[in-house]
């Protein structure tokens, strides 16, 4: 109890438990997304603030945060669920990923500039890509994947489509936990679709961009959810 007056006090006089409720909501998300802590699991709020070196104050700030993002289900006394998955959550990522990406290809295509634009904002993402694939570093690798696809979103203009492509991506996150890029064939077709993507959007051809698209989402997660 000490603890929690103590970091009570702080909270009144500056920011840090604001700071701890941000570090545990980043930390609980994070092992989520991963997997590392399973869907369907408990979480308790003192095994967490033990992890972490904190109160429960922040972490319940942070459950209760994560809760209204659908990652937890809070119960009174007994914990936090780990919410699953809902049926069919893949295919409805996939789809509104298309949309979502294909609108912003549009928007750019309207001119020659704007395609152009956008082509070489992917292809630079591109290339970051190709170099964290060639030195086996798959965090990176992960990371310029979701820059190459977030660019694609940014250059529709519409902020409220790239708030929606962030938390697309998160549910991506933890249906894959990174595993795809685990297998370099995989990694390597990634690369090839996104030149193919890049391709597309130089032609201002969105209908094109979308058959390929399709085509590369369903791919991966075949591999990924795929038996």
């Amino acid at each position: 109890m000490k603890h929690d007056d103590a970091s009570g006090a702080a909270g009144a006089a500056g920011a840090p438990v604001a700071s701890a409720a941000e570090n545990a909501y980043a930390a609980t998300k994070a092992a989520i997304l991963d997997g590392d802590v399973p869907a369907g699991s408990m979480l308790s709020e003192g095994d967490v603030a033990t992890r972490l070196g904190i109160s429960r104050t922040p972490v319940r700030e942070a459950f209760l945060r994560l809760q209204v993002e659908g990652w937890l289900r809070l119960y009174p006394k007994r914990g936090a669920l780990v919410v699953p998955p809902e049926p069919g959550e893949a295919r409805d990522v996939l789809e509104a990923r298309v949309l979502v990406e294909t609108s912003g290809v549009s928007a750019a295509s309207a001119t020659a500039a704007g395609a152009e634009v956008l082509a070489l904002s992917m292809q630079e993402r591109l290339e970051e890509q190709r170099l964290a694939h060639g030195s086996d570093d798959l965090a990176a690798f992960a990371e310029h994947d979701l820059a190459f696809h977030r660019c694609i979103v940014e250059a529709g203009g519409n902020a409220l489509l790239l708030g929606f492509q962030d938390s697309l991506s998160d549910h991506e996150r933890r249906m894959s936990t990174r595993s795809l890029w685990r297998r370099k064939d995989s990694s390597e077709l990634v690369l090839a679709q996104h030149a193919g993507l890049i391709e597309a959007v130089r032609r201002r051809d969105p209908g094109w961009f979308e058959e390929r698209l399709r085509e590369h989402l369903t791919t991966v997660h075949h591999r990924l959810l795929g038996p």
